[in-house]
């Protein structure tokens, strides 16, 4: 196999900003794996929370180039397992990997990657739309350009979170999800989920800190509303934490190590009673066409990374009003790269 990497800025259409911070552009890195005549895809973004940083991750990568370049692809599991014996400490490496080679597992057979795993596109779940951190009225003319859309997934954490919910809920009927990105205390949040049980809001993701762990038990029983598990749900040995402390859980592929473990932690949550979302960081269609191929496995789905972008760095699965398109192509459905 080869290696190549492909480096993007990738401009948003507006600033988007959730309780850490604002953000104007993302960068990433694609991943090309060849062989064969063929090329697979995979992406990580980079990320200060998660100490996931370019120069960090083109540095990890360049050290695997000589062991790749003496392999042969065979399967993805064993792919998985060589490069997690290498990048244990570095999900967002391992996952454009692991991405990559199902992309080229696909090519190879000429075959979508969710229909080698027997899995149906009619049964994926709609995605929802997410609105970042604004004023209300900025948060309401953003809501009214992406019109239609069954469910919007509205970013929470400041001081005036009821009258930003309120504020939406006069311009739409659709479900609301919220995302407080650790942002509420733990005094607050039982409360706040009463207040908007009553606004049409269906679940609350992330509402406290991840170290808030004996609060965060105290508020899965005593909020009005399911709570889902972003930040403190990582890798595939955070779901059985989660248990009895949130109803469901956020599996990114960057944070878990690719679709591989991605596949296992589905199976693990729904064994133990857990919802399951797979989501995306603000990440091009390459990345979001991997993510995408789990969605006939969920409960949620929040893949609206690319939309978000003034330009994309490729063309691949489509979103469009929630519903999620699959282009005939091989692999991941990654039509170009530009």
């Amino acid at each position: 196999m080869e290696l190549l990497l492909h480096e993007y800025e990738l401009p948003l259409k507006h600033p988007f900003t959730i309780s850490r911070g604002t953000i104007t552009a993302q960068r990433t890195l694609i991943v090309e794996l060849q062989q064969d005549g063929m090329s697979g895809y995979g992406e990580a973004t980079a990320s200060s929370y998660y100490d996931s940083s370019m120069d960090l991750m083109r540095t990890r990568l360049q050290a695997m180039q000589p062991l790749l370049g003496s392999e042969m692809f065979r399967d993805t599991e064993s792919f998985w397992n060589l490069c997690a014996g290498h990048l244990a400490d570095a999900p967002f490496v391992l996952s454009a990997l692991d991405c990559a080679a199902h992309d080229l597992w696909g090519r190879l057979e000429n075959a979508a990657v969710h229909r080698l795993w027997g899995l149906d596109p009619n049964d994926a779940v709609k995605s929802s739309f997410t609105i970042g951190i604004a004023g209300v009225n900025e948060m309401v003319t953003k809501l009214a350009e992406m019109p239609g859309w069954p469910v919007y997934k509205i970013k929470l954490g400041t001081a005036r979170d009821m009258q930003i919910i309120r504020g939406l809920r006069e311009h739409t009927d659709a479900v609301f999800r919220v995302d407080a990105n650790c942002g509420w205390a733990p005094g607050e949040a039982a409360a706040l989920s009463a207040e908007m049980a009553q606004q049409g809001v269906e679940f609350i993701e992330q509402p406290l800190p991840p170290e808030a762990r004996k609060a965060q038990a105290e508020l899965f029983r005593s909020s009005a509303l399911p709570l889902i598990a972003d930040e403190n749900c990582v890798g595939e040995a955070d779901v059985l934490q989660c248990v009895d402390h949130f109803h469901g859980i956020n599996i990114k592929l960057c944070k878990c190590g690719g679709l591989t473990p991605a596949r296992r932690m589905i199976a693990a949550a729904h064994d133990h009673g857990l919802k399951v979302m797979v989501g995306c960081m603000t990440e091009s269609s390459v990345g979001i066409s991997a993510a995408a191929q789990l969605a006939p496995l969920l409960d949620y789905a929040d893949l609206d990374g690319a939309v978000l972008l003034a330009k994309d760095a490729a063309e691949g699965v489509q979103l469009h009003e929630g519903k999620l398109t699959f282009p005939d192509e091989p692999g991941l459905g990654i039509r170009t790269l530009r």
